[in-house]
């Protein structure tokens, strides 16, 4: 499984991104694609999941009510809508696919993406 990362950028506070993740390969064996972040001398943080081929989906208590994920089988994409970023949003984003359900603890993800850079100004 691959994962490809797009999206990121610089924005002022109280802005949006949207990002965007393609899953490709064997996808059948991915239960949850989800949204990680890490700035610079902090650790990990889960931000976002959702499942592969269900509605379920769980949020980080620090972006929730700000940012959504979605899911497009079609595209194989997953993306995750980002609005009124703060400065503390600013992070590299990363995506990642696993086969547990809702899981937001980044050692049950088996794939990894190389991630996106997200800066927020203020």
């Amino acid at each position: 499984v691959q994962l490809l990362e797009s999206g990121g950028g610089l924005v002022q506070a109280g802005g949006s991104l949207r990002l965007s993740c393609v899953v490709s390969g064997m996808t059948a064996s991915i239960y949850t694609v989800g949204w990680f972040r890490q700035a610079p001398g902090k650790e990990r943080e889960f931000v976002a999941c959702i499942a592969w081929s269900a509605d379920n989906k769980r949020y980080g208590d620090s972006v929730k009510g700000r940012f959504t994920i979605s899911r497009e089988n079609a595209k194989n994409s997953v993306y995750l809508q980002m609005n009124s970023l703060k400065p503390e949003d600013t992070a590299v984003y990363v995506c990642a696919a696993g086969p547990l359900a809702n899981s937001q603890w980044s050692a049950e993800y088996d794939f990894w993406g190389q991630g996106t850079q997200v800066t927020v100004s203020s």
